[in-house]
């Protein structure tokens, strides 16, 4: 039996997902949550073999529950689901240790298909997204840097943005300031565009 943990936060698609999965008689959903914030403190309770983590998340990001993942609980998988495959955000799952990436319009047999190959340690990516994947240009920024540009990016202050990752206000500030450096930007809002352009957010 293999063990999942689902993170999405929209109820209806998360309880359709849920009441797929468990359709099959070798996989099983012990654990939902709706938010990123959440994956690696119940990851950590239920010990599941694959996490199903939407990449869109509030609390966290999906990307960023990832790397926790791997770096916390490597005997856990992931593969992520999203509703966009764009080169950019391929290539970010790859920096994050990602074994799977589904879109979430795949067929339905194609996801516990990819559950199974997931959990055996073997990566699912659709090819034409991994051949994309691979032409497009690296992201300079750390998966922290991208958190923090991301968060700004919604309009988020620096104190908000501190407050919402228990840092400190300097050095959400510092984590900025090397952005617009590494980016080669104008500042703060020209980093944003030129990261969002290059499918990097």
């Amino acid at each position: 039996m293999i063990r999942i943990l689902l993170a999405e936060d929209m109820h209806m698609v998360r309880g359709a997902l849920v009441a797929l999965i468990n359709l099959e008689s070798d996989l099983r959903v012990v654990a939902e949550v709706a938010s990123g914030d959440q994956i690696l403190r119940v990851a950590k309770e239920c010990n599941p073999d694959v996490a199903i983590i939407d990449i869109d998340l509030p609390g966290k990001d999906g990307l960023t529950a990832a790397v926790e993942l791997y770096e916390h609980l490597p005997s856990c998988q992931t593969l992520i689901l999203t509703s966009l495959g764009r080169p950019g955000t391929v290539r970010r799952a790859l920096d994050a240790k990602v074994k799977g990436f589904l879109l979430k319009d795949a067929p339905s047999n194609k996801l516990a298909n990819a559950v199974r190959s997931v959990a055996m340690g073997q990566r699912v990516i659709d090819s034409d997204l991994a051949l994309a994947a691979w032409e497009a240009d690296d992201c300079p920024l750390t998966p922290r840097e991208i958190e923090i540009l991301r968060l700004a990016a919604r309009g988020r202050t620096v104190s908000d943005i501190a407050a919402e990752l228990f840092l400190s206000s300097g050095t959400v500030r510092n984590y900025l300031a090397t952005v617009v450096t590494k980016l080669n930007a104008r500042n703060r809002v020209d980093a944003i565009r030129i990261a969002t352009e290059a499918e990097w957010l």
